[in-house]
């Protein structure tokens, strides 16, 4: 049994990460290699990319495929969880499109109270 409070927090801690729906859009289409995934994310370093990546392995949410050519082949792609998970993303870029203006009103407040760096807390 879970100690979180809500069913939710399940799904929410697969997708917590800045790049990690990033990464599930792009393999929605088709299998990647990590350089294809990163020039369809050039914001992403390198280390976060990977980081990312392992997270999204080891959750079940991507299949990491290591093919033993020299010099080694590494491809990424959606698991039977990442698929699942795939409704749920198109539903949240909707809710986003459609929600634009109080989503920025919100993001506008949280950046408010947020304290600044060297100012006291």
């Amino acid at each position: 049994m879970s100690s979180l409070p809500c069913p939710a927090y399940r799904v929410l801690r697969l997708l917590a990460g800045k790049w990690k729906p990033a990464i599930l859009f792009h393999l929605r289409v088709q299998t990647l290699r990590f350089g294809d995934l990163r020039r369809s994310l050039p914001e992403v370093s390198q280390k976060v990319l990977t980081a990312q990546l392992k997270e999204l392995e080891s959750d079940g949410v991507i299949i990491r495929t290591l093919y033993p050519d020299v010099p080694p082949r590494v491809e990424y792609s959606l698991s039977p969880l990442g698929i699942a998970l795939l409704p749920l993303l198109q539903q949240m870029h909707d809710f986003a499109l459609s929600h634009g203006s109080l989503l920025a009103q919100s993001e506008a407040g949280a950046a408010r109270e947020e304290p600044h760096l060297g100012e006291p807390g």
